[in-house]
């Protein structure tokens, strides 16, 4: 089990910052940027590449109700999921990264994977 799995079932404490039936969006422990929100599917799904498309349609809808409850919607934000592990996945859950609050430069993730502005 995942740690997003476990965040989903409650046994572990999250930072909500909107949830549905399908879907929760919360603050990264970890933030790369003032507003750093991690997004995923309460279904388990390993990737990206396992994600059903109608259920990603879904998700597309909450992704913007996500950023709009923000105000990065105006603003601007980076949007990132990070596919298997040559892609940076490191927990097995797709996730989507949501990152603003600030003007983000453009960094290569494969000399400084841990800067994102």
């Amino acid at each position: 089990m995942t740690i997003f799995e476990k965040i989903v079932a409650g046994e572990i404490p999250c930072n909500k910052v909107l949830e549905n039936d399908k879907f929760l969006a919360f603050n990264d422990i970890n933030p790369k940027a003032p507003i750093h929100i991690l997004i995923i599917p309460k279904k388990h799904f390993k990737n990206f590449q396992e994600m059903d498309a109608t259920l990603m349609g879904k998700m597309t809808k909450f992704i913007q109700e996500v950023a709009t409850l923000m105000g990065l919607d105006k603003s601007g934000y980076r949007l990132i999921t990070n596919n298997g592990e040559n892609g940076g996945q490191e927990v097995m859950h797709l996730h989507f990264h949501m990152l603003g609050g600030a003007k983000l430069n453009w960094t290569d993730a494969a000399t400084d994977p841990q800067s994102t502005f």
